[in-house]
Parts: structure tokens; C-alpha cells; sequence
């Protein structure tokens, strides 16, 4: 069975002090001990180590939202896979769609930053999904492919175990949309089933897809519970501990299903 796993990105929010006050709180909550359901935060970088002192002894698990591809070198403003590790982070966020339509990251640079982080020993969270134009032009899947084949291009099986996938419908994303749940269930399944074709169908029952836009403590029981669904990459509702942790329990609830 594949296990829970429930990301918090943080985006450009927080200060120190509020980011080490949350992540304190979600600490607080999930044991240091192999918890039911996987659990990361991924702050702002200039917080990173911050957050990694308020979580130590925990459960939770540090992620950051972006690593540059190029080892450490003449690339100002950009943050290098090593200096990633160095603080202390397990998990860096790749493709994530405000990254794709904002500042212009193509599925080759992403596959570029994807290969550079399994190489530096950081697990990658994957991000794909379709914008609104999209999904009403009856192209999801087409994008979801093309997405996945440019993003994994040259990705090995064997890389595969380090590697999470998360479904973004960019039409959810901050919107206070949700895609229902038997929509969100399609995706995943069509996700597998890329993968399956592209790997093999061991590689497809084992990695884990995870839901992303608008996850709240109200709908994440019953994304959760759809059986290709594996988690939450959770957004606005992860900068509060008390919906955050909410989304987290009712990943165990599930899992005990």
C-alpha cells in the first residue's frame, strides 16, 4: 500500500518568526516516530534553516519550493542542490505551475532541475496539470502527458522511488476551486497509467500521485479517499496549523480505511 503523504507550500508567505511559529505548531502534532501519514513543510528559502530547527524531533519532513539545475557557481539569486541538502531539506518542489506560466519554466529546464536534485540526494515533488482553457478543450490528458514525457525525459525507473508526482489543476490552484473529486480521481488514474506505459506497471502501483488546488480541511477526506489519490500538496490552507494538521488527519483516517 502506498503511503499518505501531505506537503505544505508555504509560496512567498511568512515571516521568520510566523514561519517558525507554524511549523512549531505542526510539529508539535506529528510524532518523531514513523507517522501514519507522511508530513513536509516547504517554506520560503530564507527560512529554511529556521523551520528545520522548529521541526527537529518531529515527524515533518523540510522541503523547498526551487533548485537550480548548475552546481554552485556565477548564477546570482539562484539556490544550488547542495545548499539545499546543507540545510537540512529531504524533499525540493519542481514545476510547479506559478512556476511554469509565471516565470516561464519549460518541461526541459524542469527535467533539467529534476535530474541535478536526484543527483544532489534530494526526493522531488513533480508538479503537472492543465489550465481552465484546457480542460474545457478536452486536452488534459494530452497535457498531462507532454507534461510528464518533457519533465521525466531521461529520468531512469530506478530514479523513480525518489520521485512523488502531484496533480495541479491550474484552474484550482488559489481559487477556492476544487476539482471533484471524480475528476481528480481521472487524472491520477490517467497519471498511473502513463506511467505504467512509460516505466512499468510496478513503477506505476508504487509512486505516489498527490492532489493539489484548493485542499481544505472540508474536501481532503474525500480526495484523500480515491484510490489513486496519495496525498496533498496543500497551499493556502497549509499556512494554518489547525487546517493544515486537519488535512494530515484526515490522510490517517483514510489510511486506516
Amino acid at each position: 500500500m502506498r503511503r499518505k503523504f501531505v506537503a505544505g507550500n508555504w509560496k512567498m508567505n511568512t515571516l521568520r518568526q510566523t514561519a517558525v511559529e507554524l511549523a512549531g505548531a505542526i510539529a508539535k502534532a506529528i510524532p518523531a516516530a514513523v507517522p501514519k501519514v507522511q508530513v513536509a513543510v516547504c517554506p520560503p528559502c530564507p527560512y529554511l534553516e529556521a523551520v528545520k530547527g522548529a521541526i527537529a524531533g518531529s515527524g515533518v519532513e523540510l522541503g523547498a519550493q526551487n533548485a537550480y539545475h548548475e552546481q554552485p557557481g556565477a548564477f546570482t539569486g539562484e539556490i544550488a542542490v547542495a545548499m539545499l541538502g546543507d540545510v537540512g531539506c529531504a524533499w525540493v518542489i519542481l514545476g510547479h505551475s506559478e512556476r511554469r506560466a509565471i516565470l516561464g519554466e519549460t518541461d526541459e529546464l524542469i527535467c533539467r532541475k529534476v535530474a541535478a536534485s536526484l543527483r544532489g540526494g534530494l526526493q522531488v515533488i513533480l508538479c503537472v496539470g492543465e489550465t481552465l482553457a484546457q480542460r474545457q478543450a478536452n486536452q488534459t490528458e494530452a497535457v498531462l502527458d507532454s507534461q510528464m514525457a518533457g519533465s521525466l525525459a531521461g529520468i531512469d525507473a530506478a530514479a523513480m522511488d525518489k520521485i512523488v508526482i502531484a496533480y495541479e489543476p491550474v484552474w484550482a490552484i488559489g481559487t477556492g476551486v476544487t476539482a471533484t473529486t471524480e475528476q481528480a480521481q481521472s487524472a491520477h488514474a490517467h497519471l498511473r497509467r502513463w506511467l505504467a506505459s512509460r516505466y512499468n506497471p510496478q513503477i506505476a502501483a508504487a509512486t505516489r500521485i498527490l492532489y493539489g488546488g484548493s485542499v481544505k480541511p472540508d474536501n481532503a477526506g474525500s480526495l484523500l479517499g480515491q484510490p489513486d489519490v496519495d496525498g496533498a500538496l496543500v497551499g493556502g490552507a497549509s499556512l494554518k496549523a489547525a487546517d493544515f494538521l486537519a488535512i494530515v488527519r484526515a490522510g490517517e483516517s483514510v489510511a486506516s480505511v
